[in-house]
């Protein structure tokens, strides 16, 4: 998808688009969100300063992420492989600041370490290098329902060790989420924080279209990489959505001046 189609839509931003240009495109393939609430008051307490938890009805959140990305290019430039794909797993949280929801990553972990140190300088983000065995739909059809294998475990030594191995699918038909529900809270996000060594905060926009959604089922056989971070995951079932692909567009960073 071009660049102006995906800024054709904006009406369900919750702000204006960026008025400066955007400097990435990326895509975002075979998606799940495996969401599981967590006691605010434990979550807040591992956030940087200056940097507030955001909550739905008094909940905190955490989400773990696995997908992969194609098309990462920087605008002007033409791709460069294999520089221009990524798989990565993120578990991230929900925070808010001047009045922009966001997320924020305790930790993004990824199979290209030259790309994880780039984004580390670049971006401030916390991408650790992580060994990828996965197992994806091989054509659009083959998505409609089809198993993706996924199994990622970190081996950077600037994080704890942690895992993710399970398996899982689409299980209905797209659907966008209703606006102001707990499903259209945890991903209608447009920005990230995040921090340097200073403490000094970030922010980066994105842009994309509405979410295409599908309900999903998911065995998960391991699940650490929260663990790893400190965070006691529930032993309940996670809310689980899946995306088969979402065009996305990203802008540079800016410091946040806060009071």
């Amino acid at each position: 998808m071009q660049a102006v189609e995906i800024l054709r839509e904006t009406e369900h931003r919750p702000w204006p688009i960026p008025t400066r240009p955007w400097a990435m495109t990326q895509v975002w393939h075979d998606l799940l969100f495996a969401h599981w609430p967590i006691p605010a008051e434990a979550l807040a307490k591992l956030l940087p300063p200056g940097l507030p938890l955001d909550t739905y009805e008094g909940e905190a959140w955490i989400s773990v992420v696995p997908f992969r990305m194609t098309g990462v290019i920087l605008r002007g430039w033409p791709a460069i492989p294999p520089f221009d794909r990524l798989l990565e797993t993120n578990v991230r949280t929900y925070v808010t600041l001047d009045g922009k929801p966001g997320v924020y990553f305790f930790s993004l972990d990824a199979n290209n370490p030259l790309m994880v140190q780039i984004a580390r300088s670049w971006y401030h983000l916390t991408y650790f290098h992580a060994r990828f065995a996965c197992e994806f739909p091989q054509n659009e059809a083959d998505a409609k329902d089809a198993l993706v294998n996924y199994d990622v475990e970190r081996r950077d030594r600037r994080a704890k060790a942690g895992r993710f191995d399970g398996t899982y699918r689409p299980t209905g038909t797209v659907y966008t989420a209703t606006p102001g529900s707990l499903e259209d809270w945890l991903t209608a996000r447009y920005c990230l924080y995040s921090v340097d060594r200073r403490g000094r905060i970030y922010r980066g926009e994105i842009h994309h279209r509405l979410w295409p959604l599908q309900p999903a089922e998911a065995v998960i056989r391991i699940n650490t990489l929260a663990a790893s971070h400190g965070i006691a995951l529930p032993d309940t079932p996670p809310l689980l959505q899946y995306a088969r692909r979402l065009d996305v567009l990203a802008w540079p960073i800016t410091p946040i001046h806060t009071k």
